[in-house]
Order: C-alpha cells, then structure tokens, then sequence
C-alpha cells in the first residue's frame, strides 16, 4: 500500500516539475502552481480537522522551506535542463535524511533498506557524471535546494506525526506557502503576472493538483512508515522525470541515464521488500 501511494506521488511530483521545466516563464508559472495549491487547500480546509497544537511551529518553519524550494526550482530550471538538475536535487535530500533520521531522531532502517536507500542514492548520482562544467551554477542550484528538500522533508515528517490530520497538515502548508507568494506576485508583477495566468490558468491547476497530491501522499505515508525510506522512495519521480525530460521537454538522455534509472528502480524494488 505504502509503496504504491508513494510511487503515485513520485509521478505527480515530476509532472509538476516537467510543467515548470516546459513553461515560457518559469517563475510565473511557478507562482502559479502555488496560488493554485492554496487555492485548493482554501477549499478543503474547512470541512477536515485541525492539526494539533504541538504541530503548529513544524508549520511555520516548513512555510518558509517551501517558499525557498519553490524559488529555487523555478531559478536551476532557468538556467539548467530538468534531467540534469532534477536527479541532483531529488537524489541527495534522501541520503541527508537518511543520516539525520536514523543518528538523531531514532528511527531505524533494516540492512535490505539501508540498500535500497544506497542503491537509489548512487543511481541518482550517477545521472549527474556528464555534467558539464559550464553548468555549475545549475550544480550549485541544485545542490541548495536538496539541502532545502531534506529540511522540509525532515520537518514534515516529524511534523504531521503530531499533528493527527495528515490531509489537514498539508493542505496549510500549502496554503500558507501560496498566499504570500501570489501577493506578491500580484502586487509586485502584476503587469505581467496576471495576463500570464489568463493564457496559462490550465497548467497553473494541473501544477497545483500535482503538487498538493504528490506531497499529501508522501506526509500520509511518513505517519505509517520510516521517514527515510518514504523520502528515498519518493525521489524515483527520477525515473518519471528523466522519461518526461527525453520524451516530452526532448532533451538529450545518454546510456548512462539509462543505465542509472535501472539502478533506481532496482532499488525500488529492494525497498518494496524492506
């Protein structure tokens, strides 16, 4: 059950990521996916529970991860293709988490999931071997903000432990990350922000649904199942993104791609066992 909810979340998440990654401008559409979310968590909320008291700072904190990874995202796909910066980003955030879980919060991880979070590691690495040296500041992007994804992903974790209403702890997360970034956008760039979201709305929602879902799914499964092994398992969005990158974006994805998407989903298959 949990493998698959997670597998289901990886997709979601590249196809967000592969939305921003294709768009004209992808700040603007960045900030659009976010005004959607919270436009869809402004919905929901409402009818579920409020999340307990003791998760309310993880909130706070998490809100302004997530506004810098949002930021960051749409910045490294400025100036660097999605199939080279993606794994890089997505594929060290697991390891970090790994460490931290497991030496300072407790959490143990069984000899067969210790290889399955190594296997996914160095398969996600091993994407990122031909990359040029005129691409370092897609490097250095993307290396910051898998120090921002494990820091949300730890925080979340720990996070909707507490907060007994996983779909509740996400949905204002959500919501207060999207609300200072649409005003901002609408009171700052409003010439050009709001005719952009009068042509592009549709890819604004699907980005929202996407990212909403990818994430809810994974914080549901951090409550049932080790922190790490869930962050490991949601970053094979590498296999999806790197079929998207080639297939849809036509970027250029050689035999050592190829050979490193075999190695993730190898260790995907390990992890299903752990």
């Amino acid at each position: 059950m949990v493998f698959t909810v997670v597998l289901s979340a990886a997709l979601l998440h590249a196809t967000w990521n592969a939305i921003v990654k294709s768009a004209g401008d992808k700040f603007l559409t960045t900030i659009m996916v976010t005004a959607a979310a919270a436009g869809i968590a402004a919905a929901f909320l409402p009818f579920l529970t409020v999340p307990a008291r003791a998760s309310w700072p993880y909130i706070a904190v998490s809100v302004l991860f997530q506004i810098t990874y949002f930021l960051l995202v749409a910045r490294t796909y400025q100036v660097a293709d999605m199939s080279q910066t993606y794994p890089l980003m997505r594929g060290t955030a697991p390891l970090l988490v790994a460490l931290v879980t497991v030496f300072q919060a407790g959490d143990s991880l069984s000899f067969i999931a210790w290889i399955g979070v190594v296997g996914i590691c160095v398969g996600i690495f091993s994407m990122t071997l031909d990359i040029k040296l005129h691409d370092r500041k897609g490097i250095y992007l993307a290396l910051l903000n898998a120090f921002v994804i494990a820091g949300y992903t730890l925080i979340d974790g720990f996070g909707v432990r507490r907060s007994g209403a996983p779909a509740a702890y996400t949905l204002w997360i959500f919501l207060l990350t999207g609300l200072p970034l649409t005003i901002w956008a609408v009171v700052g760039r409003r010439v050009t922000f709001v005719p952009y979201v009068a042509r592009h709305w549709r890819i604004g929602i699907v980005g929202g649904i996407g990212t909403t879902a990818s994430y809810g799914l994974a914080l549901w499964a951090m409550t049932i199942a080790p922190i790490a092994v869930v962050a490991a398992l949601r970053e094979t969005s590498i296999l999806f993104g790197t079929l998207i990158a080639g297939l849809v974006l036509k970027e250029h994805i050689g035999v050592r791609r190829i050979i490193a998407a075999c190695i993730i989903a190898s260790s995907a298959a390990v992890l299903r066992l752990a």
